[in-house]
C-alpha cells in the first residue's frame, strides 16, 4: 500500500475554465479512489485532436471547467474497494472506451461498445457516486471521458485501465490508448482486409499510419496513402504503405480517384 493511499492529492493540472480559452496550471486536489476505481500517477500523456475538438466546444453541450486528456501512460498509486486486477506499482495505461466484462457488447466478439463504460463525452463525473475526484478549493473540476490524463494523478474506473509491460517505455507506449488503438483496430476488427487486397487509407496522421500497420499485418499487397502533406509520404512506407497520392495532385474528386484506383487493381 502506498504512503498516500486513502488521501487526497494536491498535484498540478492543466484546467479548462471555458471553451477555447488556453488552458490553466492549477494546484487541484485529487480524492482517493472509491470502489472499482484506481487512482494512477500520470508519468506521459499525449494531445489527440478530440481533446482540442471537446476544449473548442463546438457543436457540443459546453461542460466546464474540466480536466482534458486521455492518451496517457502512468502507474498505479492506489486502488479502491473491489479491484482485483491491478495493484499499487502496476504500469497502465487509461482507456476512454472501458470494459465491464459483463454486459452484451464485453461478451460479444464483434463490440466493444460496453454498456457501462462506452465512450460518454457528456459526463463529467464518476459513476460510482456521480461525483468528481478532482477539485479546487472545493469546487468540483470535470471529468473528461473518464480519464482527464492532463493532470499529475487522475482517478478511473478498474474498468478502463490496461495494465502493460513495466518494461514497456511509457514515454513511447502513451499513444497506445488512443492514436494506434484507434487506427490498428480500425482495420483488423472492422475492416479486415483479406490477404492480398487492396487497402486505401485517407490521412497519414497516427491514426492512419497505425490503420496502414493494420493492413501489412492483414496481409494487404497494396496500401494507398492518401494525405495532403508529401513530407509525410516517405516516414509511411516504414508502415507498410506501397504507393501515395496527394489530393492536391489530382484534377478531379479524390474519392473518385481512389476508387479508379480500386477498379484498376481488381482488374
Amino acid at each position: 500500500m502506498s504512503s498516500s493511499a486513502g488521501l487526497i492529492i494536491p498535484c498540478k493540472a492543466a484546467v479548462a475554465w471555458e471553451a477555447g480559452k488556453p488552458l490553466v496550471m492549477e494546484q487541484v486536489e485529487v480524492a482517493p479512489p472509491q470502489a472499482l476505481e484506481v487512482r494512477i500517477q500520470i508519468k506521459y500523456t499525449s494531445l489527440c485532436h478530440t481533446d482540442l475538438y471537446f476544449w473548442e466546444a463546438k457543436g457540443q453541450t459546453p461542460l466546464f471547467p474540466r480536466i482534458f486528456g486521455h492518451e496517457a501512460s502512468g502507474i498505479v498509486e492506489s486502488v479502491g474497494e473491489g479491484v482485483n486486477d491491478f495493484q499499487v506499482g502496476d504500469h497502465v495505461l487509461p482507456v476512454f472506451t472501458g470494459e465491464c466484462g459483463q454486459c452484451r457488447h464485453c461478451k460479444s466478439e464483434e463490440s466493444n461498445m460496453c454498456d457501462l463504460l462506452r465512450i460518454n463525452t457528456d459526463r463529467g463525473f464518476m459513476l460510482n457516486d456521480g461525483k468528481s475526484r478532482f477539485s479546487i478549493d472545493g469546487q468540483p473540476i470535470h471529468h473528461f471521458l473518464g480519464t482527464s490524463t492532463f493532470s499529475e494523478y487522475t482517478v478511473v474506473h478498474s474498468g478502463s485501465l490496461a495494465k502493460i509491460n513495466p518494461l514497456a517505455p511509457l514515454d513511447k507506449v502513451c499513444v497506445l490508448s488512443c492514436g494506434i488503438s484507434t487506427g490498428l483496430g480500425s482495420t483488423l476488427n472492422v475492416a479486415k482486409p483479406k490477404q492480398g487486397s487492396t487497402v486505401a487509407i485517407f490521412g497519414l496522421g497516427a491514426v492512419g499510419l497505425a490503420a496502414a500497420e493494420g493492413a501489412r499485418i492483414a496481409g494487404a499487397s497494396r496500401i494507398i496513402g492518401i494525405d495532403l502533406n508529401p513530407k509525410r509520404f516517405e516516414e509511411a512506407k516504414k508502415f507498410g504503405v506501397t504507393e501515395f497520392v496527394n489530393p492536391k495532385d489530382q484534377d478531379r474528386p479524390i474519392q473518385e480517384v481512389g476508387i479508379s484506383l480500386l477498379i484498376l487493381h481488381e482488374n
